[in-house]
């Protein structure tokens, strides 16, 4: 299992600076989990994106990815 650096390791990150090379990194993977975890659940990226859009957040999303995975299988 590999470690990722974890996107607020910096507390006092200013969110106007550029993430770090690794940052970018790691986020890009997470987002083409997301990706995959809502194609499995049978939801599209946009409608994910809606979702977010509608006052879900990212970890109430993924949970609703999860029970939908679940009832997908």
């Amino acid at each position: 299992m590999t470690i990722e650096p974890h996107l607020n390791a910096a507390p006092n990150h200013d969110l106007g600076d550029p993430l770090s090379l690794a940052q970018k990194e790691a986020l890009q993977r997470a987002v083409a989990k997301i990706v995959a975890l809502g194609a499995q659940a049978g939801v599209t990226t946009d409608q994910m994106i809606q979702l977010l859009h509608s006052g879900l957040t990212v970890g109430e999303l993924l949970e609703f990815l999860a029970a939908r995975s679940g009832e997908v299988a």
